[in-house]
């Protein structure tokens, strides 16, 4: 038999107070993609960082190639063949995409720094995965999904020959997430073996040969994807089933207009966007990266003050200038980047779900600690959000837990209208019905609900009517009943009619 890539025998990790990973044996053929799954928290991203040398095991070791290793670092990892593509994006935002990429190795001549060879090397490596960015440009302005192309590039440029792919296509769009199936495709041709974390069904699916599946730090099993089913693999990740739900909201009809917007405009962001939410609708948002979907959200949280335009909320003529103002209103914005954006992650989780109410709970200008636990304790319950206590720091938390309590901070704040940017961004599939129950539940409880997705099963599941960004401009709004992902993406693409023939509900302006 040949000898698998990578395995791993009897590992275990452990942190402080919870125990990450706990004798996991398995193994990853070579020249296959092998899916890790799990829950948040089970333990898939910190194996991941063990192979990439970014952890060290407590317990067991990892063999690559017949090799037992035992990395100092990444960059030892490295030099053994092993690349990874993170989760949570990390440069260093103020040098540009080709410092970024090439800061392990800065080609020079003479003793002196070659910049126009460094910028030829970027280019390269970004033309590897078929991404066209302007190398001179700093990494801090390009948007999350462009970071994560260039994350990808510098694992791929490397030359590793055992790449770990951990959620690589949370921050990109269908098209993106597209070039990268390619893209995996090419490396396998070339015998790279991918390890490939995810919790995206369709994908595990598309592009892997097998799935081992960890639940609380254990290895359940290793299965090859051929001849399992989508249920089996859900019931292997949370040891139930997951039932299938209609959102109740859609049945319900909708109520008096929350949120009117007429000819808003951001000079290099969007431009003439007019649309109503109501009272119990979910509208979704849908569009490339770059149709400037984040950024009529971000306005209309008051984070924009050059926005030209007209809202109205609650049929009074707004001035949105600030997110002070969007929250007296009755605004809130779930951010698209959780971590950078939506939370203080040195703070609790109480404190994280207060902030926008602070003033609500002063009383001489000192908070009323016992009122604020009671608050957060409420609607963690609501929420289902695990975690140790109210108190605990929110940067130990998983991904869906950390996004439950953003959503926990709007309910607490009694927002009626929510800007939902990627809600289900990084979360699992558990936690992702649970956070899709929830918008329902809101929908149907009155709340008007913006939801911006790169998923469009997302948007097509929960969403009442669709609006279609393309290049800024608002194109097309879709029906419920009228809605397909093969119609949608030749909105959003620009290919014309939709792919069943029906014309747009607005004249497509280019």
């Amino acid at each position: 038999m040949t000898e698998p890539a990578v395995r791993f025998e009897g590992v275990g990790k452990r942190f402080p107070g919870v125990m990450a990973l706990s004798d996991v044996t398995l193994e990853v053929a070579a020249g296959s993609c092998h899916a890790l799954c799990g829950e948040n928290g089970a333990g898939k991203s910190t194996l991941g960082k063990l192979l990439a040398g970014i952890y060290a095991p407590d317990e067991g070791r990892v063999v690559v190639n017949g090799t037992p290793v035992r990395f100092a670092g990444p960059r030892d990892a490295l030099a053994a063949g092993v690349g990874v593509v993170h989760q949570e994006l990390a440069f260093c935002p103020n040098l540009s995409v080709a410092e970024n990429l090439t800061l392990g190795a800065l080609p020079n001549r003479g003793g002196f720094l070659s910049i126009d060879a460094m910028e030829r090397r970027a280019t390269e490596m970004l033309a590897e995965i078929g991404a066209e960015l302007d190398v001179r440009r700093p990494v801090g302005e390009l948007n999350v999904a462009q970071q994560q192309l260039v994350q990808i590039a510098s694992a791929v440029g490397s030359g590793a020959r055992i790449i770990v792919f951990d959620e690589p296509t949370s921050s990109l769009s269908q098209v993106d997430a597209e070039r990268l199936y390619e893209m995996i495709g090419r490396l396998r041709a070339r015998g790279v073996t991918c390890i490939y974390v995810s919790h995206r069904m369709p994908e595990i699916f598309r592009l892997c040969d097998a799935v081992s599946v960890l639940r609380d730090g254990r290895h359940v099993g290793t299965r090859p994807l051929e001849g399992l089913t989508e249920g089996e693999l859900v019931r292997m990740m949370i040891g139930r089933p997951l039932a299938e739900y209609f959102p109740s909201h859609v049945a319900a009809g909708r109520g008096e207009a929350l949120l009117r917007v007429e000819h808003l405009s951001l000079p290099g962001a969007f431009h003439d966007v007019s649309f109503t939410l109501h009272a119990g609708e979910v509208v979704g948002l849908a569009g490339l990266v770059g149709a400037g979907r984040s950024e009529v959200a971000q306005a209309l949280f008051g984070l924009e003050p050059r926005v030209r335009g007209s809202v109205w909320v609650d049929g009074k003529r707004a001035h949105l200038r600030s997110p002070g103002e969007a929250i007296r209103l009755g605004i809130g914005l779930v951010p698209e980047d959780r971590k950078k954006q939506g939370l203080v992650l040195t703070e609790s989780g109480t404190h994280n779900t207060s902030l926008p109410i602070l003033g609500r709970l002063a009383n001489l200008g000192f908070v009323r600690r016992g009122e604020e636990r009671a608050l957060a304790s409420e609607y963690f319950g609501k929420l289902r959000v695990r975690t140790p206590s109210v108190d605990a720091g929110v940067a130990g938390l998983s991904g869906g837990n950390q996004q439950k309590i953003v959503l926990a901070r709007w309910l607490a704040a009694r927002s009626r209208i929510l800007l939902l940017d990627e809600p289900t961004r990084g979360v699992d599939v558990g936690a992702k019905a649970e956070i899709h129950a929830l918008i329902d539940q809101l929908a149907a409880q009155g709340h008007a609900v913006l939801l911006i997705s790169s998923e469009l099963p997302e948007v097509l599941s929960l969403s009442t009517r669709i609006l279609v960004l393309r290049a800024g401009r608002l194109v097309a709004e879709v029906p419920r009943a009228g809605a397909t992902q093969d119609h949608l993406l030749a909105l959003m693409a620009g290919l014309g009619s939709a792919a069943d023939g029906s014309p747009p509900a607005l004249d497509a302006r280019a």
